[in-house]
């Protein structure tokens, strides 16, 4: 009988563990290979990360927390066919993707569950729906930008902008921001538009350059950027140059460094401010103190792929610690919906701004410093110019 009930205890034991080591997965369909792998490849450096400050302090209420990548391949088709598999299994939250096309083709499937998190800034969800999207909205961005520019003096603007979806997005944003009041003095006069498997932008450069722009936006992300880039410096256009924030990837700045506009500059989320006194909220700066020193222990340096995924993934574990890992897409739409909190980003209040959690206040302007191989922060939360 004594072996009988060893045998049953060290039986349930072994279960037991056998039941605590087996992971909790989290779908995450993105970019590895393709145009868009430049985010994809470090926007997954992130959440493995996360992953494994997640598994060194608990996991989820004790089991391991597993991020499962699936290549969409930077195509909108195999995103939506790797989402169509996920979806039919119930899970309570997938992420991903990583561009507004992919983000935009899956969020169709998630009408009834379960919770997507996007990447992309350029895409709007739904209020109240299970998409949620990760930093500053894109026209939230282009907003601070428009303030830096007018703040500065630079009320002469050429816009350039591609044909798909992240140029459409940008086309509607800024018409929308420059009808604002407080835009008045600003005055568009030139806005040409290019495919982004052209191969020169000569005669809009040329556009461009006969409209005698103060500044310039350029609204495009990935290999499309570097044909403006190319563009303006073929045509020796040397004016302030702004573009998203998606082409802040330290890959991106190394590979185009020999035709960089001379004045670049980005809109972007307070992770750019990372170790600087411009971000005064001391919760976000602990948030982007641990975001650095596990980027340094890592031996990375971190850019915008990064912090595109690191908030989410935190937010995503945060939710599963507090629900449990058998948690519903219900419960856990409830939960982010209501959630608050500090991230590298900025500070977080889904409550107010429904499916982001941030608007234009966590916003900042910074130019690319080619000496230092870094971002520096020229502006104020908010877009205004930096004292």
């Amino acid at each position: 009988m004594k072996r009988f009930l060893y045998g049953l205890v060290l039986a349930t034991l072994c279960c037991a563990a056998a039941r605590a080591a087996n992971p909790y997965d989290v779908n995450v369909v993105m970019p590895l290979t393709g145009g868009a792998s430049f985010l994809g490849s470090a926007e997954r450096q992130a959440i493995e990360l996360v992953e494994k400050l997640t598994n060194a302090t608990g996991g989820i209420q004790g089991q391991p927390i597993h991020f499962v990548f699936q290549d969409d391949q930077s195509n909108p088709q195999v995103s939506v066919q790797l989402a169509s598999r996920i979806v039919p299994t119930h899970p309570a939250v997938m992420m991903g993707s990583s561009i507004v096309g992919m983000c935009n083709a899956m969020a169709p499937l998630m009408s009834s569950g379960p919770v997507m998190y996007c990447f992309s800034p350029g895409i709007h969800p739904v209020d109240g729906s299970f998409v949620f999207t990760s930093s500053v909205s894109t026209f939230d961005l282009a907003r601070a930008l428009i303030r830096y520019y007018r703040m500065r003096g630079w009320t002469r603007i050429a816009i350039i902008t591609s044909s798909d979806a992240t140029g459409q997005d940008a086309d509607k944003g800024l018409a929308e921001i420059l009808a604002d009041p407080e835009n008045t003095a600003m005055q568009v006069v030139a806005h040409p538009h290019f495919n982004p498997t052209d191969v020169s932008v000569a005669a809009q450069m040329g556009t461009i350059s006969a409209a005698s722009p103060q500044a310039i936006i350029a609204w495009s992300t990935g290999a499309p950027i570097a044909t403006i880039f190319k563009g303006l410096t073929q045509a020796g256009i040397d004016v302030p140059t702004g573009t998203t924030d998606g082409n802040m990837t330290l890959a991106q700045m190394q590979r185009y460094a020999a035709f960089l506009p001379p004045q670049l500059y980005f809109p972007s989320a307070q992770w750019v401010a990372l170790g600087g006194d411009i971000v005064k909220d001391p919760q976000v700066r602990a948030a982007q103190q641990a975001f650095a020193a596990s980027y340094k222990e890592d031996g990375k340096t971190p850019d915008v792929a990064s912090a595109l995924a690191w908030d989410p993934a935190q937010a995503v574990v945060a939710g599963l610690r507090a629900l449990g890992p058998k948690a519903t897409a219900e419960q856990f739409r409830t939960w982010l919906s209501m959630y608050k909190g500090a991230g590298v980003d900025g500070s977080y209040d889904f409550a107010r701004l429904p499916q982001r959690g941030l608007d234009a206040q966590s916003a900042l302007v910074s130019r690319w410093d080619p000496k230092a191989g870094y971002w520096v922060p020229v502006s104020i939360p908010g877009g205004a110019p930096a004292p």
